[in-house]
């Protein structure tokens, strides 16, 4: 199956890929919400409608535990990264309609060693994607924290990074850090586990949104339990807690992401679009 992304003229630039568009959510440091985006984002991606791949690359598999599936490639991490093994005859279903999952493996922990035997090392995953993005929209990859040979490969073959930041100073020098290896590669980054009772979240937040106004999404997550319950419903927020405010702020941000990115607002198919929930009361920290 072939799908068309509709793309429409924005403020900030096209993206790459017409047929797939190739979203990493990637820090080099750990903790910061890499999964917990990646798997909000990808089940509201296709939740849409959007025929949606997320590609667990973390060898510690969050969100393939989160998505219910057995984090296990059959013939290992090795054959699969140096196209050996066919990627998409590896793709699991999930839950929810549109969405599939290529698992996590263990092996993933060596990447950087597999990939050092494939032609062209640093683009290996993106030719590995090529194929895949007729038949997906939206293809999602929760990366693991790292400044390696896997990120490379992660550079070229994403359309934008979207990065979950702390709401602390050295958020400063991380994104510079990620400047500097990612090159040319799209940049959206966003607050995560963010205190807005706190004086030094508010703070350095003003402070990131107006010195880095094409970087900085608008959109806030909040430091909240529900996003840390996900991992005992292992499921998206908007499964168990949709009217919490932190599976609203998720909506939010995925509109903001698609609005930078110049993609077209589509006609949603869930039963729970953004908009249709007030905040609730909901357990916080």
């Amino acid at each position: 199956m072939f799908t068309q992304v509709v793309v429409m003229e924005p403020r900030y630039g096209r993206v790459v890929h017409s047929s797939g568009v190739v979203l990493a959510s990637y820090n080099i440091k750990g903790g910061v919400g890499k999964t917990s985006a990646a798997v909000n984002l990808a089940y509201l991606a296709a939740r849409e409608g959007a025929p949606t791949l997320l590609w667990d690359l973390d060898p510690q598999g969050g969100s393939t535990y989160l998505l219910r599936v057995k984090p296990k490639v059959k013939g290992g991490g090795r054959r699969l990264v140096q196209g050996k093994t066919n990627a998409a005859a590896r793709i699991k279903g999930t839950d929810y309609d549109g969405l599939d999952l290529l698992p996590a493996d263990f092996s993933y922990r060596h990447m950087d060693l597999h990939l050092e035997g494939a032609k062209r090392p640093e683009q290996q995953l993106d030719r590995m994607l090529e194929p895949l993005e007729t038949d997906y929209e939206y293809v999602f990859l929760d990366c693991p924290p790292s400044i390696s040979l896997a990120s490379e490969n992660v550079f070229k073959a994403a359309d934008a990074l979207i990065i979950p930041l702390l709401p602390a100073t050295l958020s400063a020098r991380t994104l510079d850090r990620i400047e500097e290896v990612a090159g040319g590669t799209r940049r959206l980054a966003f607050f995560s586990m963010a205190d807005t009772r706190k004086r030094m979240h508010r703070d350095v937040m003003a402070q990131f949104t107006a010195e880095r106004p094409d970087e900085m999404l608008q959109t806030v997550i909040p430091l909240a339990a529900d996003v840390e319950r996900m991992g005992q419903a292992r499921a998206p927020l908007d499964e168990f807690a949709p009217r919490s405010p932190a599976a609203g702020a998720f909506r939010e941000l995925w509109n903001e992401v698609r609005e930078r990115l110049g993609i077209a607002d589509p006609v949603r198919t869930g039963s729970h679009g953004p908009g249709e929930f007030g905040a609730e009361e909901s357990s916080q920290p």
